[in-house]
């Protein structure tokens, strides 16, 4: 604590957390089966899931006492909780003790945009995350068991349309089923002015199959990249993406792409990242095994010092790193739908 009373919510390896990932319902209108299996889960009841007021509450306490600097809204799928737009419009008008904007984004499906992305916009959300891993429609009903590929690049161009800067697709690679899409995702993101990120697929699946013969590694990438594209890589920060530039690109989004290879280069050493689940549970780490429940400070009336308290005890105990591949790595029991992308 300082004498203003703020307190940094720091861990015993020295990483400052800023960023935190909230997820605004566990409910999701697609069945990708490395998110969820195909026949979904047991939805948590709505009484237990966080208000919006609540989840104001977190932000607003942990911007002013803990130096929360960005916040991405995800889920589940966030946008079939019944007025986003509206929780959206309390988060953006947070403001830091500097007066500094809270960097909002969201992380969705894409499929609901043609109908949100306007609205949205206009209530602050100025970044936007579009997952898709395949843009071969037969691909797209065998991995989510929907038809709607149609529908997810249309709310790419929404998104793009309405105003968001920058767009990025994460496409989430898997041998054997997309890892040949590489240089077509580029295409797209070229075409499109949008970002594309690719994402290694990690032990989070509901299906428990994941193994490390299905991860398509950051090397492979690169190399189908450059069989295409000439590029140079930017200055990574803490972002969990690793960046490159089209040397013939330009200062749109769609100049760039990205590589994050959560398991065969991972990035813990410089990870800012908290969670925050659609229950109250703030976890510090995606492959975290605990964490602490802030429902009984949200409605328990605790004090916003108790609710500091609860995050910065819980980011303290934070590991050193996943450890995936390795013996003694244990698989969180909630999958990715659960926790929050």
């Amino acid at each position: 604590m300082t004498g203003t009373g703020h307190t940094e919510l720091i861990d015993t390896f020295g990483r400052v957390h800023t960023d935190l990932r909230i997820s605004v319902t566990d409910r999701c209108n697609f069945r990708c089966a490395y998110c969820m299996p195909e026949e979904g889960l047991d939805w948590l009841d709505r009484a237990d899931i966080l208000t919006f007021e609540e989840i104001e509450r977190v932000v607003s306490v942990l911007v002013n006492q803990a130096g929360l600097k960005s916040v991405r809204l995800t889920g589940g799928e966030p946008t079939v909780r019944a007025k986003l737009p509206n929780l959206v419009e309390r988060i953006s008008s947070q403001r830091t003790p500097a007066g500094e904007a809270l960097d909002l984004s969201m992380t969705t499906n894409g499929a609901t945009l043609p109908l949100l992305a306007d609205d949205l916009f206009a209530a602050g959300l100025r970044r936007m995350n579009i997952s898709l891993d395949t843009l071969n429609a037969e691909r797209f009903l065998e991995l989510t068991k929907r038809d709607e590929l149609e529908k997810v690049l249309v709310g790419i161009d929404a998104a793009v349309a309405a105003g968001f800067s920058p767009v990025k697709v994460n496409a989430v690679l898997m041998n054997g089923i997309n890892h040949d899409e590489i240089v077509d995702f580029l295409r797209m993101g070229r075409e499109k002015n949008v970002t594309v990120r690719f994402i290694e697929f990690m032990p989070l699946d509901a299906q428990g199959e994941w193994s490390d013969q299905r991860v398509v590694s950051h090397a492979t990438i690169l190399e189908a990249a450059s069989s295409a594209f000439e590029f140079d890589p930017i200055e990574r920060g803490s972002s969990p993406a690793e960046r490159f530039v089209y040397r013939d690109g330009d200062d749109e989004p769609g100049s760039e792409f990205g590589v994050i290879a959560s398991v065969s280069e991972p990035f813990c050493g410089s990870c800012d990242r908290m969670r925050l689940t659609a229950d109250g549970q703030l976890r510090n780490c995606l492959f975290a095994l605990g964490h602490v429940d802030l429902m009984p400070v949200l409605r328990g009336g605790g004090s916003d010092e108790d609710l500091v308290a609860a995050v910065a005890g819980e980011v303290h105990k934070k590991w050193a790193g996943h450890e995936i591949g390795k013996v003694h790595f244990i698989r969180p029991s909630k999958s990715m739908s659960q926790l929050g992308g």
